[in-house]
């Protein structure tokens, strides 16, 4: 493919779009027209640097404004929920080929018998029993969120019901789980002011991206292009 910009042969990389290598082209001579880059300069360092500094110089971003951060945060209440949390504990009794599994289950189910009756031994028997290195730790499993587990052990998770150790066994790909649940708590939402940040940054790098857009757009309206179209458009930059 002969791409061009200008009158000047554009090399475009293997894995880059030939769109990307136009437009940095249009940059590099834009920044030689105003003085921010002499035309025999080949450094890729200095072309980053003087492309860098004709946008800054160019290129417009409106900082979003309060009540735009405030209307995005209303609209989009899941982006700033945290999610549901559970502190848990387990003993795992593996499932492998070569075991007898109703063997294993009676084995499980007898231990959670003795637990639901003696809840102080669920380190103690975490320790003996668990083929889960948490076992090392009393089966303690940490802070988990939604997401955190396989679907069959989360769903037993966050189930809604009260914290200690559930009645029944869990089943899930890597065998049966006697559960404790210590402490569950209910996701909440961030407040506006610790989330406008974040929201100013998005939008502000969204606005960016659309003016960057116009902007190329503009100068290839302006140019001779061959190989490759830029949408360009003799319309002013819109700030």
């Amino acid at each position: 493919m002969i791409l061009s910009v200008n009158g000047m042969a554009v090399t475009v990389e293997a894995d880059a779009p030939a769109e990307f290598a136009a437009a940095r082209e249009l940059l590099r001579q834009r920044a030689i027209a105003i003085g921010l880059l002499g035309p025999a300069d080949e450094d890729e360092e200095t072309i980053e640097a003087a492309i860098e500094a004709l946008l800054d110089k160019e290129v417009t971003t409106p900082q979003p404004t309060d009540a735009e951060c405030r209307r995005y945060y209303e609209r989009n209440p899941a982006e700033f929920e945290s999610g549901d949390l559970v502190h848990a504990r387990h003993i795992l009794f593996q499932i492998t080929p070569q075991v007898n599994v109703p063997q294993i289950r009676a084995r499980a189910e007898e231990t959670l018998n003795t637990l639901l009756a003696e809840p102080d031994r669920f380190t103690e028997l975490a320790a003996e029993l668990s083929n889960c290195p948490s076992g090392e730790q009393g089966g303690n499993l940490g802070q988990i969120g939604r997401g955190d587990m396989v679907p069959e052990f989360e769903a037993a998770l966050f189930k809604l019901g009260p914290t200690g150790i559930l009645r029944e066994l869990v089943k899930t790909r890597y065998g049966f789980h006697i559960v404790a649940i210590d402490q569950r708590l209910p996701g909440k939402k961030l407040p506006f002011e610790m989330a406008r940040d974040r929201i100013a940054e998005r939008l502000s790098a969204s606005v960016e991206e659309k003016a960057l857009r116009q902007y190329v757009s503009l100068l290839a309206g302006r140019a001779e292009i061959e190989g490759v179209d830029l949408a360009a458009s003799a319309s002013p930059l819109v700030q």
